[in-house]
């Protein structure tokens, strides 16, 4: 009995750890190890040709060197252009742009025909302030002003043949080394100098490169810490504000007062105002008259 209970743990540590280890496995791929960039081990010499003799264009930067591999109407090589490369910038790094059109697929062209006299002008004279203004107008309004036409030219014509032959070249040697196709393709030598290359269509590969080329990584950890409080600020008043005073009111003018004109005496009307008199005083009756009182009703008999 304790012999059974024994195996039966004992099989399921071993169906729990099993189960584990491949939960694990499948973290570790799918967070890290899918996007790490691969190192080339093999056809190095070639690659490295191959990319040197292509018709890159580059702001001429003096630091280490990074190719970026894209189409016209790739988003996510447009938006690593616009995340990462003024991170790079910032330590010096050399972007090289090889840009290419891609061939006609079941009959129908991928590009049109103001992209590919652009790719014939930058595989030609290189020019990096004519890809930025390309790269900063948006795709169906871009017409190549100024830029000779690569249909009906016969060299310009072998110059856009020549990019979509440098991507067929590229790939298989990329793929003999666990590489997969998409775009954009970028492919860089680590403080080490090993070549190494990534198929960053995600931003999860970014930071791969960022630490090989020296740039700060600004990915967030995976664990959220959080930020430390600020120290308290005093409570300081701020000073009342200062309030220029009021213009005083200019002084009105007074007339002068004038005297009021003495009213002049009229004969036979009356004056305006009279001063009133006191009462004359009677003097005493005169003898056998009587004084005369006032009527009152409850000296009056009937």
């Amino acid at each position: 009995m304790r012999l059974r209970r024994f195996l039966m743990f004992s099989l399921l540590a071993v169906v729990l750890g099993a189960v584990l280890a491949g939960v694990g496995y499948w973290a570790y791929w799918n967070y890290y190890a899918r996007w790490r960039p691969v190192t080339i081990v093999k056809n190095q010499a070639e690659i490295q040709k191959l990319l040197d003799s292509a018709g890159w264009v580059s702001p001429a930067r003096t630091g280490p060197w990074i190719y970026m591999i894209t189409y016209r109407a790739c988003p996510e090589c447009a938006r690593y252009q616009r995340e990462e490369f003024p991170k790079l910038a910032e330590v010096n790094v050399d972007t090289r742009v090889i840009i290419f059109a891609r061939a006609d697929l079941q009959g129908q062209s991928q590009s049109t025909a103001a992209e590919r006299a652009t790719v014939s002008e930058l595989w030609i004279n290189r020019n990096w302030m004519l890809y930025l203004q390309w790269m900063a107008t948006p795709r169906q309004q871009w017409a190549a002003p100024g830029l000779r036409p690569a249909d009906g030219d016969i060299a310009r014509t072998a110059v856009v043949d020549a990019s979509r032959q440098f991507v067929g070249k590229l790939e298989p040697m990329l793929k003999a080394n666990g590489l997969g196709t998409d775009f954009p393709i970028l492919i860089w030598r680590d403080r080490d100098g090993y070549l190494k290359a990534c198929a960053c269509s995600d931003r999860r590969s970014y930071k791969f490169i960022r630490h090989d080329l020296g740039v700060a990584d600004e990915t967030p950890s995976l664990i959220n810490l959080p930020s430390p409080e600020p120290a308290p600020q005093p409570e300081v008043l701020p000073p009342p504000p200062v309030v220029a005073p009021a213009p005083a009111p200019a002084p009105r003018a007074t007339a002068p007062a004038t005297p009021a004109a003495p009213i002049p005496y009229q004969p036979g009307s009356q004056p305006q105002q009279q001063q009133q008199q006191p009462p004359a005083k009677r003097g005493p009756p005169a003898p056998g008259t009587q004084p005369t009182k006032p009527a009152d009703s409850s000296t009056i008999f009937y």
